[in-house]
């Protein structure tokens, strides 16, 4: 868990420092997209290990991936050309040290608006965690057996990995992020909605996929428009601290509505509820912005 955020925190800053002043939501919409790729693939692989051979296996195989992809950073990675968070914090210095200004750490506007923004983030994802935790429960209740309805939510995962690019891609050459956002989380809310004929779960799956979830890059975005370059690293600490502290409640939110409804359908309204959230969320932050004249 510890290692997980902390690289959650610098790939973040990573992709940040490479991107900030290029196709942002293009290239946050590439690492986030791969979550869902590694989900997808858990999805499927992990439960099928688990039932041919031991739930610990699917864990062994797990910590391999990191493994991999630790020794690939080591590897491949090096940071932007003049454009190294030491290097940025330098020139910002020396430019603030001739305007007679010294800025140590964020302001207020800077706070706030991270703040806003990390909830937006924290919103949309604790809509997918509850999504992922709780509609295959919903699926087997309605007759599905357990590999098929983790094989249906799944195909949301796999789709994702094209469609959140895709709106990426979309929102930076339109210049119109907030217009593409808003229809993908009606679309998901829809969707989600839809789940509740369980005879149409594989296409309001794929459709979630396809559409609903394809803002994710535009949202991430919104922490490199928050912070200025030399507080990046420390941002995106704050930006993940309250990502995880909104994240977390939420699939105990939803289990506690399942206990007491005794339907994990409640936990679909839930995760569609959320995704609404996300959109109000968003608004605060463009407000916000203007508001501070940012």
């Amino acid at each position: 868990g510890a290692g997980f955020v902390i690289t959650t925190i610098y790939f973040a800053k990573m992709t940040t420092d490479w991107f900030a002043d290029f196709e942002i939501a293009t290239a946050m919409g590439l690492l986030v997209m791969t979550w869902p790729l590694g989900i997808a693939a858990g999805q499927i692989v992990h439960t099928w290990l688990a039932q041919n051979s031991h739930w610990t296996t699917a864990f062994t195989v797990a910590s391999s991936y990191c493994v991999l992809g630790a020794v690939a950073v080591f590897v491949a990675y090096r940071s932007p050309a003049g454009k190294t968070s030491a290097h940025t914090a330098e020139q910002t210095m020396n430019l603030t040290k001739t305007a007679g200004i010294v800025k140590r750490g964020f302001s207020r506007t800077e706070l706030l608006l991270i703040v806003v923004a990390s909830v937006s983030w924290a919103l949309f994802n604790a809509g997918y965690v509850v999504f992922l935790s709780f509609t295959p429960g919903w699926l087997v209740e309605n007759g599905y057996t357990t590999l098929q309805a983790a094989s249906t939510v799944s195909s949301a995962s796999w789709i994702m990995m094209i469609s959140i690019v895709a709106g990426g891609v979309v929102a930076d050459r339109t210049g119109r992020p907030a217009m593409v956002l808003y229809f993908c989380l009606l679309v998901a809310v829809l969707s989600l909605l839809a789940l509740h004929w369980t005879d149409l779960a594989l296409p309001a799956c794929v459709l979630f996929g396809l559409i609903g979830a394809a803002p994710a890059g535009i949202i991430m975005a919104l922490a490199s428009e928050a912070i200025e370059p030399q507080n990046r690293a420390l941002g995106m600490g704050v930006f993940f601290t309250l990502y995880f502290l909104f994240v977390a409640p939420a699939p105990v939110v939803a289990g506690w509505l399942v206990d007491h409804s005794g339907s994990a359908w409640f936990a679909v309204v839930f995760a569609a509820t959320l995704f609404a959230a996300t959109a109000l969320a968003y608004s605060a932050f463009q407000f916000t912005r203007r508001t501070v004249g940012v």
